[in-house]
Parts: structure tokens; C-alpha cells; sequence
């Protein structure tokens, strides 16, 4: 598996993916389409986080790790009685996983279960430090980050690369469950 995400990011890198020419500018709003598509390297006007200093916060303990990544959906159409497993999801260590709460346009059960989860992870305390991410690539922790900061959370960074950057640094991933979702 990681050989695997090794080559994708390395195909990333090549591309250009990284290249100050391939980053587009920071957008005032919520990005709302093609989540999967190149990031800009701010976030609120803050720089992302390399993989170093996400490892540097991780190993210090001081900080909430959020994973935005969706979960997968059923597949449509599956004969009666067949048994479906979603894909497992590997994340940094101790994070949250609140799946679905990247998208640009929240549902209001979705936004709810966002806020409780942050406050709850938080012990309400809005100046405790929150590390938003998902996979390379993707808009999902960049939204989550813009929405936790609107929240009035003061302390929020964002690591671009994701669990991507993080299995191509060789540093540890854990199987994750996502935080109980309420019935939509």
C-alpha cells in the first residue's frame, strides 16, 4: 500500500502538482466542485503545514487531528443479501475522522454533527489547536479548515498533503472509524 501511494504522489509531484505555476490563488468562498484537483497553499491566509511540521505537532500531542476524507457510499444497485464492506480508512494516529464535512455547502444535519464533534474534541475550548486533512490533492480539509475557523476556532492549520504525504514520509497510519454520524 505504500509503494502504491508513494508512486501517486510521486505522479503528483511530476506533473507539476507541487509547482508554484499548478497552486491556484486562495479562493474568498468555499470551493463546492472538483474537490479532487489542485490546492492553493493558504488556507485563511495561512500557509499549509509540511508533512515535518504535522509530524512536529503530532509528536508534541498538542493538537486535535481532523480527517475530513468522505465515506464511501453503499453502491447502488447491490443484489438483496449482499454483504458490502466499505473500504478501510487509515489515518494519522488519535485523529477524529468526521467524514462529509469537507463539502463547499454543508446540510444542516452534516454542519450540526461538525460543530458537536469540534466542540466536543475541543472541550469547547476554541483556542485549542485543530490540524484539518484528508488525502493530497483534495479540497475537503481545505473547506473543513475555512468552516472551523468561521466557527471562531483560533488556532486552526491545515495539512495539504494528507494521509498521502504522511505514508510517503513512512510515519505511522492507524484503522479508523468514522465519529457516529446522525441519521440523515
Amino acid at each position: 500500500m505504500r509503494i502504491a501511494v508513494r508512486l501517486v504522489l510521486l505522479c503528483v509531484l511530476l506533473s507539476g502538482g507541487s509547482s508554484e505555476a499548478a497552486t491556484p490563488p486562495e479562493p474568498a468562498g468555499y470551493r463546492t466542485s472538483d474537490y479532487r484537483s489542485a490546492v492553493p497553499a493558504t488556507v485563511n491566509g495561512k500557509a499549509a503545514l509540511t508533512t515535518e511540521q504535522a509530524a512536529e505537532v503530532w509528536r508534541g500531542h498538542g493538537a486535535v487531528f481532523v480527517d475530513t476524507l468522505p465515506q464511501p457510499p453503499q453502491p447502488a444497485g447491490l443484489p438483496q443479501g449482499t454483504i458490502w464492506h466499505p473500504k478501510p480508512r487509515y489515518d494519522i494516529p488519535n485523529s477524529i475522522w468526521l467524514p462529509d464535512t469537507g463539502y463547499g455547502e454543508l446540510p444542516a444535519v452534516i454542519e450540526a454533527y461538525f460543530e458537536t464533534n469540534l466542540r466536543d474534541a475541543t472541550r469547547n475550548d476554541p483556542s485549542r489547536h485543530l490540524v484539518f486533512y484528508c488525502l493530497a490533492a483534495c479540497w475537503m480539509s481545505w473547506n473543513a479548515a475555512k468552516h472551523a475557523a468561521s466557527l471562531g476556532y483560533t488556532r486552526v492549520d491545515w495539512y495539504a498533503d494528507g494521509t498521502d504525504g504522511w505514508a510517503a514520509h513512512d510515519l505511522p497510519l492507524e484503522l479508523r472509524d468514522p465519529m457516529p454520524r446522525p441519521a440523515q
